[in-house]
């Protein structure tokens, strides 16, 4: 039996956006990402109108009647289609959809689908659990204190890839070769390792991605939405894991599972202001105060409301209910929030 050997972020790359892979499969992922694990966008409505109030904020700004709204890593439209639904009457939105995966059917005309950001746009650049999904190479450092890559197993006759043919990764590790260059250098400004054990995520492609997609912008705001962690509260061991069918799983890059690992807001934020054109300092918040701002509260109505309109009663208890998961401690309210202002906004 052969046997063969890569990094993980190379491995996560033909995992989830080779050709079969987890979000360009339609037979791995019929439902696309929503059949997997659970987004804002998913749990409630109110998510898509506050992010079309938000929209609709960004062109009163800069006093555009028509505006430009770029999902990035779109899954099958559900963000711009609730979007669409709750703009403002009277306000122009020319939508466009980012994603690997093929345009999904019965989507909105208007929606225009790329597999890139368009470039030179005005308006609203959002992406919400796209981050995390770039995939990034994995280090370790072993028993004499030096960081090292994880290479991930990939043996010939081990598991089969469901719904397909050949034979798929197990996910065996082992330390590789030390980390250096650009890599050393993001792990000694934003992950520093020491003990032996400890584990980062290096989150350098994560940054020149999000850099990129800011940049494709004239003016506007640029938004990410993900789970985050900041430089002196990073997770000693990494947060590398897996996704299917609503559950974690173990994280075995063979196509049949979403990979995940939480994103370094603080490194990306870092990342857009060395650039080159006109931008604002990035602004780094939680889910729970970004959604309190545009008015999306768990606050229960009063019960007053329940003798005067009972019907309107069951309608708000339900919307602060959504809203609460939302917002929550510990849950979705704890998602990083990472905005920044392009141009003349």
């Amino acid at each position: 039996m052969t046997e063969e050997w890569q990094g993980w972020r190379e491995a996560a790359e033909t995992a989830l956006y080779g050709d079969g892979g987890f979000y360009r499969s339609p037979v791995r992922s019929p439902e696309g990402p929503a059949g997997h694990f659970r987004t804002s966008v998913h749990a409630s409505p109110l998510f898509a109108r506050a992010v079309a109030g938000l929209l609709a904020r960004t062109a009163e700004e800069l006093g555009l009647g028509t505006v430009a709204l770029v999902d990035v890593g779109a899954g099958r439209g559900e963000l711009l289609t609730g979007v669409l639904a709750a703009a403002p009457e009277g306000l122009e939105v020319v939508p466009y959809g980012v994603e690997v995966a093929a345009r999904p059917p019965g989507l909105d005309p208007r929606i225009v689908w790329c597999a890139e950001p368009p470039r030179g746009v005005s308006g609203l650049l959002f992406a919400n659990e796209w981050l995390d999904n770039v995939p990034v190479d994995v280090a370790e450092v072993d028993g004499e204190g030096v960081a090292r890559y994880v290479q991930v197993r990939m043996p010939e006759g081990r598991v089969r890839i469901p719904g397909g043919q050949g034979w798929a990764p197990d996910g065996g590790e082992r330390l590789g070769p030390p980390v250096t260059g650009r890599d050393a250098e993001w792990l000694e400004r934003w992950w520093p390792l020491s003990a032996p054990g400890e584990r980062a995520e290096i989150g350098l492609p994560r940054d020149l991605a999000w850099a990129r997609a800011v940049g494709s912008l004239d003016a506007g705001l640029a938004v990410a939405v993900d789970y985050a962690h900041v430089r002196g509260a990073r997770p000693p061991f990494g947060t590398l894991t897996g996704f299917r069918g609503g559950r974690e799983v173990r994280p075995v890059p063979d196509g049949s599972c979403d990979l995940t690992a939480h994103v370094a807001l603080d490194a990306c934020a870092a990342a857009v202001d060395r650039g080159a054109v006109d931008r604002g300092a990035a602004e780094l918040t939680d889910q729970r105060a970004a959604l309190g701002r545009l008015g999306v509260s768990g606050e229960r109505p009063p019960l007053s409301l329940a003798a005067t309109d009972p019907a309107g009663y069951v309608r708000a208890l339900a919307a602060a209910g959504e809203a609460a998961e939302l917002t929550a401690r510990g849950g979705l309210g704890d998602f990083g929030w990472l905005l920044h202002r392009v141009g003349a906004a």
